[in-house]
């Protein structure tokens, strides 16, 4: 199909929280922005996001199915003909203390390493015809090996959880790296300590503060950087 005039974004795990703030930015900037979540979860999201003037649709996703992800570029291609912006949002955290199961590292990292390579490695011929395609990977603090080597992260530091957010940023770089020379520019992100159902209540930053990192990242120009890892515009330790 012909390509759609405005630029169009998929954020993954956009029902709610981090996810549905990011795709109400990207949308008030005027960007198509595409709502991934399981079973039909992002579509009442998309509607009330529509009910504020944003053009905002679902799809089912999830992140850990290969049907879900293989679905993906043929519904790009041919409903908009375009994907500008990929924000691999998605993401669980299943452990909490020292311990972990091999059951729940492997479910941990199916959902915060292997989803994301796989929607990225989908969706790449599709980002590579953007004018200005753009990843943005959900990463936390949590995911720095100086951060948590120098004690930042008490006890969020779960064996799970923190290693598939190294290995995210791990990604990161090596796509980075391979996409050189392109005009793709991939980077990670850590949004905060926000009031989101992972942070708690005793978080100190709201959802749309915590948003504004991947937005950011998710609207870079032509000279801005790509295989970082970044808070706001403050580049973070690997």
């Amino acid at each position: 199909m012909e390509k759609h005039a405005s630029k169009v974004a998929l954020i993954t795990g956009a029902n709610k929280g981090l996810g549905l703030e990011i795709a109400r930015q990207l949308g008030q900037q005027g960007m198509v922005v595409v709502l991934g979540a399981r079973q039909g979860k992002a579509d009442a999201p998309a509607a009330a996001l529509r009910a504020e003037g944003i053009d905002a649709h679902a799809v089912e996703l999830d992140v850990t199915s290969a049907a879900d992800i293989a679905a993906l570029p043929p519904y790009f291609d041919q409903t908009f003909g375009r994907l500008d912006i990929l924000v691999n949002n998605a993401g669980v955290q299943l452990d909490d203390g020292p311990d972990v199961s091999p059951d729940t590292l492997r479910q941990t990292y199916e959902a915060n390493v292997i989803g994301p390579y796989a929607i990225t490695q989908a969706l790449l011929p599709l980002l590579r015809q953007a004018p200005a395609g753009r990843i943005v990977n959900q990463s936390s603090i949590l995911g720095s090996l100086t951060a948590i080597s120098q004690g930042q992260g008490g006890s969020w530091a779960t064996p799970g959880y923190t290693s598939s957010k190294a290995a995210l940023n791990m990604l990161t770089v090596v796509l980075a790296q391979h996409l050189a020379g392109t005009d793709i520019k991939v980077n990670a992100a850590h949004p905060g300590w926000v009031k989101t159902a992972l942070g708690g209540d005793d978080a100190p930053l709201e959802v749309a503060e915590g948003a504004k990192t991947a937005v950011r990242l998710a609207l870079l120009p032509a000279d801005g950087p790509t295989g970082g890892y970044f808070h706001d515009a403050e580049r973070l330790p690997w």
